[in-house]
């Protein structure tokens, strides 16, 4: 079965420890780079190098940035053992070349191993169609924790 985003996996693929209020760095890559240290940190990724090359590479292929000031870098790699999500935004946004010029203001990396078809498309498809909706935008932005983000996901999947 694949790994849904819904309300009852939240907490294991997207903990607190994954989610960041900071902003992060101006750019892309190091926006990339930033997410994907904290995955690292909370030890989702194996081989850092490779979860990197592996979203680059996506990068490459199309843009991540979905529009709506939504940027979604994700990645299917060897380099990580389980479906992880991490989370930032930033009041400046972030360029990731979306359709609608623009800047991300928030940022989600998907990393789910190269096995995990099913469970990338799951995650990014969810996690899409919650994203269109004013409202989950608007609370993620106004969300003062790392537990309200987790609060406004779990409302968002429901």
């Amino acid at each position: 079965m694949a790994d849904t985003l819904n309300r009852d996996r939240i907490d294991t693929l997207a903990p607190t420890d994954h989610i960041t209020l900071d902003p992060p760095p101006a750019d892309k890559r190091a926006t990339i780079e930033y997410l994907l240290d904290l995955l690292v940190d909370a030890g989702r990724v194996e081989n850092r190098e490779a979860a990197l090359q592996a979203l680059l590479a996506r990068e490459e292929e199309t843009t991540t940035g979905v529009g709506m000031g939504i940027g979604i870098p994700h990645a299917q790699t060897d380099a990580v053992s389980r479906p992880s999500v991490a989370f930032t935004r930033s009041d400046e946004g972030v360029d990731f070349g979306a359709m609608d010029d623009e800047p991300a203001r928030l940022v989600f990396m998907i990393l789910v191993p190269e096995s995990g078809a099913d469970d990338h498309l799951a995650i990014l498809s969810t996690l899409s169609r919650a994203l269109m909706h004013d409202e989950v935008r608007d609370d993620l932005s106004a969300a003062e924790t790392p537990d309200d983000v987790q609060a406004v996901l779990k409302e968002a999947v429901a």
